[in-house]
């Protein structure tokens, strides 16, 4: 199991905190430290079962600079979209954890940690 974080998000430190107390193994990712490629994203983005826009932290400042609120959110616009966020990692959400039988969630809730567990 890999979980992508950033140390300063308080989300992150609690998924980390109950991976702990549950006793996990687990292998953490920095992904503003070590952003994921394109091609990851788009691997995580099947395995989330989600769209770019999905993961996208659209209230971030360089969000609003590169004007995501007003991209099209459609077929023709996703890579467009896993563009931004392999070349601006903050934009993606957080924690993310890969699982090792194949699913992934976006661990925002003890309950989204608990569910690759």
């Amino acid at each position: 199991m890999e979980i992508w974080i950033n140390p300063a998000c308080a989300k992150c430190r609690s998924a980390l905190s109950v991976l702990e107390a549950e006793g996990a193994s687990y292998t953490v990712r920095r992904y503003l430290e070590a952003p994921p490629t394109a091609a990851e994203l788009t691997e995580l983005l099947h395995r989330l079962g989600l769209e770019p826009w999905d993961i996208t932290r659209t209230a971030e400042p360089i969000a609003k600079e590169l004007g995501l609120k007003d991209w099209p959110r459609d077929a023709a616009s996703r890579e467009r979209w896993i563009t931004a966020l392999a070349e601006q990692p903050k934009l993606i959400q957080r924690p993310i954890i890969t699982a090792d039988d194949g699913s992934a969630v976006v661990a925002r809730t003890e309950e989204a940690v608990r569910s690759v567990l």
